[in-house]
């Protein structure tokens, strides 16, 4: 995520929201609900979206709200609107039961300080709303018990101390996650947090930079950990001079264990997987058979065997994993993507034919026993910057730079799993991908849909296997799978959901300009602008997108109908802040949910013309942008109706 790397009583001003809330209501049928929508009709048998303008005032602007309505129709054939709006569950920096939400904590699990006490993070992401048999709730008469893992990306703002010298602390203290455990009304389905604790990964060398998530199909969370180190550099070699990795392992490495040099950069990168018990206790194992990337996040398909996994950054790939068994993803084959471009070169969007390269299989295990045997970058590849003049050596182009590699005998896995980027380009694969974010799925067509936050550079240099347009606003993509493929060399890929060709989804491209409308924005406010985030809902048959651009003042979250086309705002984020944590939830105990939070408001500054009156407003209303807000979308008096059982 994080655009700005890559770009050349609630504190949520309450007034204007519940002054766009009840304008709504006052328009909607059914205002003025007494009961939840799922008490009197039971599931709902589709949810139809009706989008909100964009903000315009600089209270709308630093607000998190909705002002969109959800019109559902009944399994009966009845229908009622219901306003929509944004409930807040925790915000980071705040106290719950004694523990700061989204404090950062040391090897030791003691948290890191800085003048003001524990730092926290301001940059919540990636999330889980899970159900667990016999969990029970702190109200047992009038609500059910569910868990809300989330995890927390970074800390963006400095802390406060004389140690801490750079502007920006981004990959430069270790990351945290939570389990929160949470009462489920059972009348409105309304979510509120009882207790909070972090997730520990003190036994795992800690928690490097965790984007977005997923919900596994066997009811764990499936985290991630982007912009991997390089352990070329780490090892004390030089970088390629267009390198794109601007990460610091030393400075987390000294705050996580005391100690600059402890941090082994081939322990990050990897995919954590964090289960938890109807007690409210977590455990994690951190998953290398997936290979090692700037991984968004990990989407497993229905067969629970299948996964994609999106690379986030300039030059990086797209990666799909087949597990051995189901739903374990410990063992199994990893492969990677060429892209066989189909529309004419130019073609904004674009779309191409798939095939897959093999790079290898492998165990947790086994990688694990190479990684504590100390291997290094030099012991796997021979390297050079330059053009050596030496046909043994392959040139690759990736996150990572321009590079001339050669393989040293016998290191094949441990290049396909340690340095998956470097080797799949060696390959042939395409590395051109540029912000590679979300990744999910449609089970019932057949589908996967990513997103490209910008479609640029790799993708439009003019050279390689993607030839496109700029679009700085960016594209979604759909896959089309099937089974009975082979991978490029000739031998059969087992797994039934197999990536074939991939095409922009026209009504979700973005409309950028050089030139900034009135408000200083430069990507049109009626379409998606750097997607991110994104989640499908098989019962709504909806895309949701939440965005990451500093193309425009305020990021939003859309819902996309795969059926009727229709595009929607629903969400309107603070000036600054990235749309994250989306998760659909289509039925937990006969509601539904849009989770979504947002990070780091006011980050990038802006050209509004509002500004001299929107940065004091976000320092009210948000601490000084310190505190961010993890939450849901329902309806004002709680959730949506179910929308069918999961995986519906």
């Amino acid at each position: 995520m994080k655009h700005r790397v890559w770009a050349t009583g609630l504190a949520l001003g309450l007034g204007s929201l519940i002054a766009v809330t009840t304008s709504a209501a006052g328009s909607a049928s059914g205002a003025g609900l007494a009961a939840g929508p799922g008490t009197a009709r039971g599931a709902a048998r589709s949810i139809e979206f009706i989008g909100m303008p964009a903000p315009t005032t600089p209270e709308q602007k630093t607000d998190v709200y909705s002002a969109a309505q959800a019109k559902v129709t009944y399994a009966n054939g009845s229908v009622r609107t219901f306003p929509l709006a944004y409930h807040q569950l925790m915000a980071t920096g705040e106290k719950v039961n004694g523990q700061s939400v989204g404090g950062l904590f040391d090897v030791n699990d003691q948290p890191i300080m800085d003048a003001n006490g524990q730092i926290t993070s301001d940059a919540p992401d990636g999330q889980s709303l899970i159900q667990l048999p016999g969990m029970s709730a702190d109200d047992r008469t009038r609500s059910r018990g569910l868990a809300l893992v989330t995890q927390y990306e970074y800390r963006s703002l400095p802390p406060v101390g004389p140690q801490f010298t750079a502007p920006d602390y981004w990959a430069k203290l270790p990351a945290t996650m939570s389990l929160a455990r949470i009462d489920q009304d059972k009348r409105s389905g309304s979510l509120q947090v009882t207790h909070y604790a972090p997730v520990s990964f003190a036994k795992v060398n800690g928690l490097w930079v965790p984007c977005a998530g997923s919900l596994s199909p066997w009811n764990t969370h499936l985290s991630s950990e982007e912009y991997e180190p390089d352990a070329k550099v780490r090892e004390g070699l030089p970088p390629a001079a267009d390198t794109q990795d601007g990460t610091d392992i030393a400075s987390f490495s000294t705050f996580f264990y005391g100690d600059s040099t402890r941090a082994n950069p081939y322990n990050y990168g990897l995919v954590p997987e964090v289960r938890v018990t109807r007690y409210g206790t977590s455990s994690v194992v951190m998953h290398r058979a997936l290979g090692r990337a700037a991984r968004e996040l990990i989407d497993v398909q229905a067969d629970q065997r299948t996964a994609y996994m999106g690379d986030d950054g300039a030059y990086t790939g797209m990666f799909m994993f087949v597990a051995d068994r189901r739903a374990d993803l410990s063992a199994g084959t990893l492969y990677a993507a060429k892209w066989h471009q189909t529309s004419a070169i130019g073609a904004q969007g674009g779309s191409a034919d798939l095939s897959w390269i093999r790079l290898g299989h492998a165990t947790d295990a086994r990688i694990a026993a190479i990684v504590d045997g100390g291997i290094r970058f030099s012991d796997i590849f021979d390297v050079s910057n330059t053009d050596p003049g030496d046909a043994s050596y392959t040139m690759v182009h990736t996150y990572m730079g321009t590079e001339w590699l050669r393989l040293k005998p016998g290191m094949a896995q441990a290049a396909a799993f340690l340095e998956t980027r470097r080797y799949a380009a060696m390959l042939g694969a395409t590395t051109e991908f540029n912000k590679f974010e979300g990744t999910t799925h449609n089970a019932a067509d057949g589908k996967v849909y990513v997103v490209m936050s910008r479609v640029e550079s790799g993708m439009s240099d003019g050279v390689g296997d993607i030839q496109l347009m700029t679009d700085k606003a960016g594209a979604v993509y759909e896959i089309d799978l099937a089974s009975g493929r082979n991978d490029s060399s000739g031998m059969p890929i087992r797994s039934s959901y197999v990536g074939t060709s991939m095409a922009a989804i026209p009504e979700l491209l973005g409309v950028y300009s050089s030139t900034a409308d009135a408000q200083g924005n430069k990507c049109a406010t009626d379409k998606v602008c750097g997607g991110d985030n994104i989640k499908f809902s098989a019962g709504m048959r909806t895309l949701f997108v939440g965005e990451d651009t500093g193309y425009r003042n305020n990021n939003f979250v859309w819902a996309f109908n795969v059926d009727t086309r229709k595009l929607s705002r629903i969400l309107s984020v603070p000036t600054g802040a990235e749309a994250t944590g989306l998760q659909a939830v289509d039925d937990a105990n006969g509601f539904s949910y849009i989770m979504s939070n947002f990070q780091h408001p006011g980050e990038i500054g802006s050209s509004d013309p509002d500004w001299a009156q929107i940065l004091p407003l976000l320092d009210s209303k948000w601490n000084n942008r310190l505190k961010t807000a993890v939450g849901y979308i329902g309806t004002t008096t709680g959730a949506l109706p179910s929308v069918g059982a999961p995986g519906r």
